[in-house]
């Protein structure tokens, strides 16, 4: 599994040049492979997790790095001994990080790692989120399983077909939005049948396909600001926005490789851009 998914992010990286568009306000230069870019509001900084390497190899060259909201860095390397870090969520003063078949737990304050859990059967651990009570939840984007951590004990949440390879997760009120890569994952990570967004009730865990949100790309991150929803497609670097009831809307690209996005809960965007080794940020209409 780990040559594959090497082979699959090798040849996504070499995909056409970029659309430029008018919402860009910055771009961070300078990062690894970054996966995943986490506004955190207590502390008025963007935390971005660097893979570096095989997105699915223990090799122990992951780590985090911290920007200013203006694209600068201000820790390059502020948490090491990490393996491939990817999506993150913060709850009770306390960082989570998906790291392949670990979630590893990083002090807030100082950035020091002070816990790893080990989460049983867990094959590829993507995004992760938290909800309103604290509990997180991390993808496990190949074995069509979500987990659910309160603390530090992880649980199985939902497992289930239905989710399509899951990717980006995004706590919404009472729902878990999720964006699913596809069925039929093949080599290059194409798909036999493309991805979607479904939502997910947070009591009864049971699994809903948004209406007119199915089948359309291979979705890795996604996010929602009020009533709308946001979803980048890694293989395309397309960004998406979708509001309940229409049609996904492609409203940016890139060069293939934009991942596990953040916002500001406002009104901008961050899109990391893994193959480029930047984040950018999108101001919206």
């Amino acid at each position: 599994m780990n040559r594959l998914i090497l082979l699959a992010f090798a040849a996504i990286g070499i995909s056409a040049a970029p659309a430029a568009w008018a919402g860009e306000l910055w771009r961070a230069t300078g990062l690894e492979q970054p996966e995943s870019a986490l506004f955190d509001a207590a502390n008025n900084r963007i935390i971005v997790s660097n893979i570096v390497g095989n997105p699915g190899e223990a090799d122990g060259n992951g780590y985090l790095s911290v920007l200013s909201l203006d694209g600068k860095t201000i820790t390059q390397h502020w948490t090491d001994g990490m393996d491939a870090p990817k999506g993150m969520a913060i709850s009770g003063g306390k960082l989570y990080v998906a790291d392949i078949t670990k979630v590893r737990v990083v002090d807030l304050a100082s950035g020091r790692l002070v816990d790893s859990i080990a989460v049983p059967n867990a094959v590829f651990l993507n995004d992760m989120t938290s909800d309103h009570t604290g509990k997180v939840y991390v993808s496990d984007m190949l074995a069509d399983t979500i987990y659910r951590i309160d603390g530090d004990r992880p649980e199985l949440f939902v497992r289930d077909a239905l989710l399509a390879s899951p990717n980006g997760v995004f706590a919404d009120g009472d729902r878990l939005i999720v964006a699913s890569w596809g069925k039929g994952i093949k080599p290059d990570f194409s798909t036999a049948e493309p991805g979607g967004l479904l939502a997910i009730d947070l009591a009864s865990k049971a699994i809903s396909p948004l209406p007119g949100a199915q089948t359309f790309a291979d979705l890795d991150g996604v996010i929602a600001i009020g009533d709308t929803i946001y979803a980048t497609a890694y293989m395309t670097g397309t960004l998406y926005r979708y509001h309940a009831g229409g049609a996904p809307e492609a409203v940016a690209h890139f060069k293939p490789g934009s991942a596990d996005i953040g916002t500001d809960g406002k009104s901008i965007l961050y899109v990391p851009l893994m193959n480029e080794g930047e984040v950018a940020a999108l101001k919206l209409d």
